[in-house]
């Protein structure tokens, strides 16, 4: 059982989520949550701690508090919520290499939760139909936040070898979604008229937001270790999650997806990365039996369902929804 939790990210939606059911779950007994401003929403019982994980700072916090359970949530998925591409890359990298590293030193350090994604796996035309724990991808991703992920995994890996005495577990989320949570892709969607590649249907994988929560407030008092796959049961094509929202859509060739991505970006109405537009061509699966017999997690939601909910907020609000940044 966890006693102090260490927890990064706070001030993002998701981040603050957990913060807030794990310090009123009497699962723990402190909550720290960490970030570099303040939070605008509820945290419940954590006491907030303004710091930044790309400051050696942070070693100081983890050995003045005795903490004992790290978990690592503010590996940021879309650069436009930070400023940019190269605030997102430090924010992610050399933020979990510096965690990491205060981590190594302190000793009263015993188990370490790290949020990754799916997009470790990549997008491409040579892809299983559900990639395993096990499996690498077939084309890595060259850059955006599937780039990070690698890197982060990376950091992790390495820091296993160096502390073989802390429990890891990294916990691959496919793309979260839900009626209150905002990422590129939910941009994506309430765009008043949707692009797609033209010639595909990507297959797709959603893990509703309080799912993700359930799972990372599971994993944080459990005992779980090593790599699992979380998302919701089923997939759902490109064609089916673009006709739930209700939006028309026009087919684009490639040649012509980056020119249109950058114009969205530059009229701030969605992020358009390389990483995301393999996504939508090719699609993504990944298997979840580990997740089911080792960590022992099930989802409330499928994958449809997940996408419903979204699906009926954006209608419900004219198809004008402003959700929080994950």
């Amino acid at each position: 059982m966890a006693d102090v939790v260490l927890l990064t990210g706070v001030s993002r939606y998701l981040g603050g989520r957990v913060a807030r059911v794990l310090s009123t779950s009497g699962l723990v007994e402190r909550v720290i949550g960490v970030d570099v401003v303040p939070p605008t929403h509820d945290i419940g019982d954590a006491e907030f701690v303004r710091a930044d994980i790309r400051n050696p700072v942070i070693s100081k916090i983890i050995a003045t508090e005795d903490v004992d359970t790290v978990v690592h949530m503010n590996v940021i998925a879309t650069p436009t919520f930070v400023g940019g591409r190269s605030s997102q890359k430090e924010i992610n990298v050399i933020g979990t290499m510096q965690l990491l590293a205060a981590c190594q030193k302190a000793e009263s350090v015993q188990r370490l939760v790290v949020k990754s994604s799916t997009s470790v796996y990549g997008s491409s035309s040579r892809d299983p139909a559900m990639f395993t724990e096990d499996m690498g991808p077939q084309r890595q991703p060259r850059a955006g936040f599937g780039k990070d992920s690698m890197e982060v995994e990376g950091y992790v890996r390495g820091f296993s070898r160096r502390r073989p005495d802390t429990a890891i577990h990294l916990i691959r989320f496919a793309n979260c979604i839900g009626p209150s949570i905002r990422t590129s892709l939910t941009d994506y969607f309430t765009l008043p008229v949707v692009p797609t590649p033209l010639g595909f249907d990507a297959r797709l994988q959603f893990l509703h937001e309080d799912d993700l929560v359930r799972a990372m407030v599971e994993s944080t008092v459990g005992d779980h270790e090593g790599i699992v796959n979380v998302a919701g049961d089923g997939v759902i094509t490109l064609a089916q999650a673009v006709a739930l929202v209700g939006r028309p859509s026009v087919p684009v060739v490639a040649q012509a997806a980056g020119m249109i991505g950058g114009m969205f970006k530059r009229f701030g109405l969605a992020d358009f990365s390389p990483d995301q537009m393999s996504l939508l061509s090719y699609g993504r699966g990944v298997d979840t039996t580990r997740m089911r017999e080792a960590f022992g997690f099930e989802p409330e939601f499928t994958t449809r369902e997940a996408f419903e909910t979204f699906a009926a907020a954006v209608r419900e609000s004219g198809y004008q929804l402003t959700g929080r940044s994950a």
